[in-house]
């Protein structure tokens, strides 16, 4: 994440004297004016005309200590020079007068890995100290100007030591030895660093891990973990601020959770993937090794104080002296302060979300509504919005329905919800079947039929209603655009299902209304038959579909809702409720879902055509009630003989008549029974199949 910075000021590195890399500016434009004199630069330093070779080994001692000294603290002597070796990093190697005594020369060098390793950690100190670097960085670089202060007084004590004519070669050898492995050791850390531009996370994982590869050199790794505790103190200041209050202060954008500011929670209501809760805040890939296994705790931990803030409540973990995230170590004691306020957190924000906003009501409200757990308001809203919904689903008024719906609530049993209110109506571009095609995240199976299943030519409002719910935050958390989706694809099912049953309804109401005229044996009764097998079909199927499937489902997900522990499981088990609704209902088996709709469709067609075969089987005498020697017989013949013409059109229209019922007959079972073999292949896997099988293979047995 780009962070802005302040610039580190002008001043600071305009004037090397506040940087202690004057002297070697000095040096440097010492030696050039040597080279301009003359005199090589390769066998003496500070522009001396005599090299060291010409004094006596003793004298040379004494002269090399002095140097080696100044060396140490990153000081040019008069016989050891320094030298930049560019396209290495602008890396240093110290160098000695060519002329030196060789045993002492062997010496000098033994020491200058050490003369290195603080130049390289004095520089790094200096640029790892600008704003830019982060606050690792910042709190790394102090801890190493700390120990050089303790590197540079064990300088001066040599220094001192010198002075008093106590100190050899071998003796500054022998004193400088202890430091060497450490000052190496940080210098190998200093190089990954400077080389890959760490910052943050991994600076502390490289500390972390180059302190466990010195196991058998207790005094390196000691100090390996000084400093990985040093660096990490700014670190668990911004974690600890996270799991406590919920916010992150991370100017430098060093902390592993990312905040995504473009993400507000109102788009929770018109997002269909839920970005707000899952990318809001979210993980880097950069995560501190001993933070690695309780990260998505911590993330989940400030999310929860976050979404309460968001609610107005400023809610605070409760922070004793003993869960302040100072350090980590062995004994896991930030560990347990994470896990407690973790459980703070959860508890607190499931009691505020179940509690004073009321999320099991809100769920059975939208079960009332949207599921048709009380479905007299849609009897009225049906019976009252009858002429808007057949119109084409671009010629319907949105705000006429609404109305409609308002008046429908008003009126039924509904009124007594608090909640009605929040109910809304729309209407899609779309039938069920392509809205399921735009589910991302459903396992939608044999996916490469899906796109066979028909679109209706001319699709009405009674296809494309449905009702939607106005849900505010935080239940917006869990009854999100995409849960809500889904919501609604169930009740366009069960819509279109009652608008079958009441079209079949009306159907049979119209074959029983011929029951005193007896017409027993004719195109009538077998017409009456049919009616009562489609009947049978659809009510198994809403049978199915609210008994078998969304009632078990529905008590199943409120005794999880009521033990859940945390909000993401109130999540998980809701969501887990409508994928399950989703598939029992069918919605997710193409090959079936196409079967259930042809179905209907013919029931659709067949409660259309009724009044039409009904009508026209009344006007038709009853010509197959013949019996020799009755009167019903000999009328017939003597009205047959006076009516040719009239005689031969009746018979047409009953033929036509009986075919048409024969037609609708023979799709019907053809289509049902096609049912059974999808149906058994399927059930052994989907074993909720077996109770559809049960409901519906038996429906055209009784023709």
């Amino acid at each position: 994440m780009e962070s802005s910075c302040p610039s580190t000021p002008r001043w600071n590195l305009d004037r090397p004297f506040l940087t202690g890399r004057f002297h070697q500016e000095i040096k440097g434009t010492s030696r050039l004016a040597a080279d301009a004199k003359g005199f090589p630069s390769d066998s003496f330093s500070s522009g001396l005309e005599n090299p060291i070779g010409c004094y006596d080994a003793a004298v040379q001692e004494l002269i090399v200590i002095d140097d080696l000294l100044f060396a140490l603290v990153g000081i040019e002597g008069r016989y050891i020079s320094i030298k930049r070796v560019h396209g290495k990093g602008d890396a240093v190697s110290f160098q000695v007068d060519a002329s030196m005594d060789l045993a002492l020369q062997e010496l000098a060098k033994r020491i200058f890995p050490l003369c290195e390793s603080f130049l390289l950690i004095d520089e790094f100190v200096e640029s790892r100290s600008q704003f830019k670097n982060g606050l690792v960085n910042h709190a790394f670089a102090a801890a190493l100007r700390a120990f050089l202060l303790d590197y540079q007084a064990m300088v001066a004590q040599l220094e001192h030591q010198f002075r008093l004519r106590r100190l050899s070669i071998q003796g500054l050898w022998f004193y400088c030895q202890p430091m060497m492995g450490s000052m190496q050791a940080l210098s190998t850390v200093i190089r990954k660093i400077s080389a890959n531009n760490y910052a943050g996370s991994t600076v502390l994982n490289l500390l972390q891990s180059q302190a466990k590869a010195m196991a058998g050199d207790s005094v390196v790794r000691s100090l390996l973990e000084k400093m990985t505790h040093s660096a990490s103190n700014a670190y668990l200041s911004i974690l600890e601020r996270w799991i406590y209050e919920g916010v992150i202060d991370d100017p430098y954008g060093e902390f592993f959770i990312a905040e995504n500011k473009s993400l507000q929670k109102e788009s929770l209501t018109q997002d269909y993937d839920a970005k707000y809760w899952r990318q809001r805040y979210s993980l880097k890939k950069d995560i501190p090794s001993f933070l690695a296994n309780i990260a998505s705790t911590i993330l989940t931990t400030g999310k929860y104080l976050n979404v309460m803030r968001e609610c107005g409540y400023n809610v605070q973990v409760p922070v004793s002296e003993n869960s302040k995230l100072m350090t980590f170590g062995s004994n896991h004691q930030y560990l347990e302060c994470v896990k407690a306020a973790y459980e703070f957190a959860s508890g607190e924000l499931l009691s505020l979300i179940k509690e004073k906003y009321d999320l099991i009501g809100k769920l059975r409200s939208i079960k009332h509504y949207l599921l048709l757990d009380q479905g007299d308001f849609l009897v009225h809203f049906m019976d009252i919005a009858r002429e808007e919904l057949l119109k084409k689903h671009d010629e319907i008024s949105v705000e006429k329905l609404q109305s409609l719906l308002d008046l429908a609530l008003r009126t039924t049993a509904a009124a007594a919800d608090p909640c009605h209110e929040d109910l809304t109506c729309c209407v899609e571009r779309s039938s069920v079947l392509k809205g399921l095609s735009r589910l991302k995240d459903l396992d939608i199976k044999n996916v490469s039929h899906s796109n066979d299943l028909e679109e209706p030519i001319s699709i009405t409002g009674l296809e494309t209603f449905s009702l939607s719910y106005k849900i505010q935050w935080p239940l917006s958390i869990v009854i999100s655009r995409k849960a809500l989706t889904k919501y609604q694809l169930i009740f366009r099912f069960l819509f279109h299902c009652k608008h079958v049953e009441r079209q079949l309804c009306g159907a049979w109401q119209m074959h029983q209304g011929t029951r005193a005229l007896n017409y027993r044996g004719t195109a009538v009764s077998r017409s009456s038959l049919l009616c009562r097998s489609m009947l049978r079909f659809i009510n198994s199927l809403l049978h199915y579909l609210t008994f078998e499937v969304l009632e078990p489902n529905w008590h199943v997900m409120h005794g999880r809702l009521q033990t859940a522990k945390s909000i993401d499981e109130v999540i998980q088990h809701h969501d887990f409720f409508l994928n399950k609704c989703l598939k029992e209902c069918l919605l997710l088996l193409p090959e079936l879902i196409k079967k259930v709709e042809k179905l209907k469709s013919l029931c659709l067609q067949y409660a259309a055509a009724t009044q039409w075969l009904i009508s026209s089987s009344i006007d038709i005498p009853k010509l197959d009630e013949q019996s020799d020697g009755s009167v019903g017989s000999e009328k017939s013949k003597q009205w047959k003989t006076k009516n040719p013409s009239k005689a031969q059109k009746v018979m047409t229209r009953n033929s036509a008549v009986t075919d048409s019922i024969l037609k609708f007959e023979r799709e019907f079972n053809a289509e049902l029974q096609s049912l059974r073999p999808i149906l058994s292949s399927s059930s052994q896997a989907e074993p909720y199949l077996t109770h559809l099988a049960k409901w519906l293979l038996g429906v055209g047995n009784d023709q």
